[in-house]
């Protein structure tokens, strides 16, 4: 799969303690236009897996080719991840400041999928920002630009 050029997003939501919990995911997929659905796919070995499940929401931030050090980040475990880099949406998840575009939603279903749960949401809210510069892609192991 690794041939497979992918973009990175952060997946985000809140934690029963109101703290925000993320992390690097490139599974997200568009799944219907009728109504607006979308998955991602997380590892059932996630620390923070029971909060996205009890939130039944959750945040993608799709980034841009300047933001490889927020991806790399929330990628590793455990990392301190300052307050000051989230915002909040309109539904209350939390979200990453200056990507591409966020995507708030609501989970419709989860579903097993080997070592992972996928996670079906309804997009709630959706924004596009205007940005000078191109998606953050990952392919054969390593981050790529257009």
């Amino acid at each position: 799969m690794g041939h497979f050029a992918t973009g990175i997003t952060v997946v985000t939501t809140l934690g029963p303690d109101g703290k925000p919990y993320g992390l690097t995911v490139n599974s997200l997929t568009s799944v219907s236009l009728d109504p607006l659905l979308v998955l991602v796919c997380l590892d059932n070995r996630l620390s923070s897996l029971h909060a996205f499940k009890d939130s039944k929401r959750f945040g993608v931030s799709i980034l841009s080719e300047a933001q490889e050090d927020l991806s790399m980040l929330f990628a590793k475990k455990d990392s301190e991840r300052p307050l000051s880099i989230y915002f909040q949406g309109k539904s209350g998840v939390p979200l990453l400041k200056n990507c591409l575009a966020t995507l708030e939603c609501e989970t419709v279903a989860m579903y097993p999928g080997g070592d992972h749960t996928i996670f079906l949401g309804q997009v709630q809210a959706l924004d596009v920002f205007d940005a000078a510069t191109g998606p953050l892609l990952y392919f054969r192991g390593k981050y790529q630009r257009l």
